[in-house]
């Protein structure tokens, strides 16, 4: 049995109504056209523009990270090392630089949160063989791509206060560790828009995702692996293959959460630093991986792979019930690994909060807009079993600070 086989699933009557809703003037754009389309609910919608421009460079940066890791094994100065001793490539780098150049022709004045800076890059001269990767995927341009180009792109940034504000938050690989470990694992370029401290869309791109084939989806997709998950506020959250950029007009199909009401019958992603005996659930139900052989008092734990973003995929398309984490003192829970995830999850009739049942504060990094500060940890789930696993959690108060 396929543990990431989606079950049936039903639309949650909780479901938010679609909204269509006319381009907002707030937000600073310029006339272009993209080769993504997008879900035909989302056409019209009041961010369609942006949505397009997210999906058309989440696409491009998907085909850059397969065409480096197609070399990252044969070339040995394609794998790097940052001071945290997390993996990272030129695809890392890479993919941000494309990211950044593409939503910055069409929206100039709106600032990007992302996860790398140049400074690795240019200490290391390595800022050329980002430029050459980016250059071979980029849209048209009027010139040829400089290293200033490519590190003043990376290296975009806005300043942020107290009020709400506009940014895009990128992650342009979460799953590193993933990446550089096989053609099987899988990674996520993530990418939302917040307007005035709203997310109001994000967009996913998972190269290696494997299509579900229990569920119903375009015949077309059923052998190719990769997938594109579109989400804006209102219009719900809906899937696409992985297309071919000469290729990419594929049809979206809806993404909906799975229908599970029982916590123990729930199927579970956790961090993979953690462990389920240190998260409050396991004070009611034991955990195991073995699908054909679940216990009355045990839940299922989900193969885990690398990275938030992938767990929150999974949630958003049915393949999981939640994700859970702890949040830890040694370690400052980042936007960027959450952001897209929350509204993707979301619009597929799910709920995102900290341990308290709140939403995350978006603004608690007032400065940087990198940080969460979640009392407690992060809880992602189908909605259905959201309430009670908060009080379970609750029950076992000295767990929330």
């Amino acid at each position: 049995m396929n543990l990431l086989q989606n079950p049936t699933t039903k639309l949650l009557q909780s479901h938010r109504r679609f909204t269509v809703c006319s381009p907002s003037p707030s937000l600073s754009r310029r006339r272009f056209s993209v080769r993504s389309s997008l879900p035909s609910l989302a056409q019209n919608a009041k961010y369609n523009a942006e949505l397009r421009a997210a999906v058309d460079a989440v696409e491009r940066a998907c085909r850059l990270c397969v065409d480096v890791k197609r070399s990252l094994f044969t070339s040995d100065g394609r794998i790097l090392e940052k001071n945290d001793q997390t993996p990272v490539t030129i695809a890392d780098f890479g993919a941000q630089a494309l990211i950044s150049l593409e939503l910055g022709k069409l929206f100039p004045s709106i600032p990007l949160v992302a996860e790398e800076d140049s400074a690795f890059l240019r200490s290391n001269n390595l800022v050329d063989s980002v430029v050459n990767v980016v250059t071979d995927k980029a849209s048209s341009q009027d010139k040829a791509l400089t290293q200033a180009d490519v590190v003043e792109a990376i290296d975009r940034r806005g300043e942020f206060g107290p009020k709400p504000a506009t940014y895009w938050v990128l992650d342009p690989i979460d799953g590193t560790r993933g990446f550089v470990k096989g053609s099987e694992a899988l990674y996520v370029v993530g990418l939302a828009l917040v307007v005035e401290g709203q997310i109001v869309l994000g967009v996913m791109g998972c190269p290696n995702w494997k299509v579900d084939k229990s569920a119903s989806k375009p015949h077309e997709y059923e052998n190719e692996p990769g997938i594109i998950m579109a989400a804006h506020v209102g219009c719900g959250t809906w899937a696409k293959g992985l297309p071919d950029l000469q290729n990419p007009e594929v049809n979206w199909y809806r993404c909906l959460v799975d229908g599970y009401t029982l916590v123990h019958k729930g199927r579970y992603c956790i961090s993979e630093s953690q462990t389920w005996d240190s998260l409050p659930l396991s004070s009611s139900f034991g955990s195991t991986t073995d699908v054909d052989n679940v216990g009355d008092e045990e839940v299922l734990l989900l193969p885990t792979c690398c990275g938030s973003l992938c767990k929150y995929l999974m949630v958003a398309s049915g393949r999981a019930s939640v994700f859970i984490q702890r949040a830890r003192v040694d370690r400052v829970i980042k936007v960027w690994d959450h952001a897209v995830g929350v509204i993707c999850v979301q619009e597929a009739g799910g709920k995102v909060t900290d341990w308290n049942g709140d939403q995350l504060d978006l603004a608690a990094d007032e400065v940087e807009r990198k940080a969460l500060f979640p009392p407690g940890g992060i809880l992602v789930s189908n909605s259905g079993l959201h309430q009670e696993i908060l009080e379970i959690i609750a029950s076992k108060s000295s767990v929330i600070s």
